[in-house]
């Protein structure tokens, strides 16, 4: 994913997506390569529902994908990992962007904030 790809409602999903603490701090843990959920919660120090939350936002707006493996005594194990992305946001890439911004991404975070 590059952001000269993302339209202008897309690049705002995926801005706002990490910028959570946890968030980021999933991506930085899957930086160094796929593992599986129980072990990145242990490795993150938060329950695997949490962490389930987060890495569905994530998936939702490609940054993570994720796959299953059967583990040697026939344990399937969902393991995920960073999908690669470069996001290199200027002047002009947000002017671009800009220009494709519907009205319903502005209703969405009117809702969010409770106006």
């Amino acid at each position: 994913m590059e952001t000269t790809d993302l339209t202008g409602d897309s690049l705002v999903k995926v801005l706002a997506t990490p910028a959570s603490p946890h968030r980021m701090r999933v991506l930085a843990a899957l930086a160094t390569g796929p593992t599986y959920v129980s072990q990145l919660a242990r490795d993150l120090g938060i329950s695997r529902a949490l962490l389930q939350v987060h890495l569905k936002r994530l998936q939702t707006v490609g940054l993570v994908a994720d796959h299953i493996e059967v583990s040697d005594d026939g344990k399937a194990m969902k393991f995920y990992e960073v999908v690669p992305f470069a996001l290199c946001l200027t002047p002009q890439t947000l002017a671009t962007a800009s220009e494709s911004l519907t009205d319903s991404a502005d209703r969405g975070e009117s809702t969010k904030k409770g106006t």
